[in-house]
């Protein structure tokens, strides 16, 4: 009977870490930010003057409005993204290469990620 009891505890860690793998896998192939600037704000100290997401859904608008993936927000200022679409499972924010990390247990070399 203790037995049957500590089989049931150890399978209940191991769903429930599974649980958490899955929820931070998700998190991880998640759409890169993205948001939507003003093409013709951009200030050297700043980056970019970010802007309704209306101004980059229409051509009706008096900004030049581009979605602008990943980088820094700042107040309503964006550094250190592009405009450029990272490809698709590339994740992070790096300007449009995305990031390459080694995957579990992956040193120098390593191509997971």
């Amino acid at each position: 009977m203790a037995n049957t009891r500590a089989q049931l505890r150890s399978t209940t860690v191991v769903l429930g870490g599974m649980g958490l793998l899955a929820a931070a896998l998700t998190a991880c192939s998640s759409a890169p930010d993205k948001r939507c600037v003003d093409r013709d704000s951009y200030r050297l100290a700043k980056g970019y003057k970010v802007v309704s997401d209306k101004n980059c859904r229409s051509a009706k608008v008096s900004v030049n409005g581009s979605w602008y993936y990943g980088g820094k927000k700042r107040g309503s200022w964006v550094t250190g993204g592009s405009f450029t679409k990272p490809s698709k499972g590339s994740g992070g924010s790096s300007g449009g290469g995305g990031v390459h990390r080694g995957g579990f247990g992956g040193g120098k070399g390593g191509s997971g990620g």
